[in-house]
């Protein structure tokens, strides 16, 4: 096995668009009865975080699942993190030395 193989197995992977949605129905809801429930006009709204960041989505289908969007979608979310307490890290550095 080569190291790009290697690597790629180590890093977290994204859940399924079709698991996410079995994951779903298993807790009773479908994404179009979880819109409706929240107040979106839009049944299909939440079909939106199945294919890009999204955050308020995301937490909506992750709490019907039971879970935490970082743990359906760990790329979104993985290097967000670290570059964030990066960043403060920085600007608190920065008021020191001024």
């Amino acid at each position: 096995m080569n190291e790009k193989s290697a690597s790629k197995k180590a890093s977290p992977e994204d859940w399924h668009r079709a698991d996410i949605v079995a994951a779903v129905r298993k807790a009773g809801w479908s994404l179009r009865k979880l819109a409706k429930h929240h107040g979106y006009s839009c049944a299909t709204t939440l079909t939106v975080a199945l294919d890009r960041h999204w955050p308020k989505g995301e937490r909506l289908i992750a709490d019907a699942i039971g879970t935490d969007p970082m743990t359906i979608w760990p790329s979104r979310y993985v290097d967000k993190d670290t570059t964030g307490a990066n960043k403060r890290n920085c600007q608190q550095n920065n008021r020191k030395a001024a």
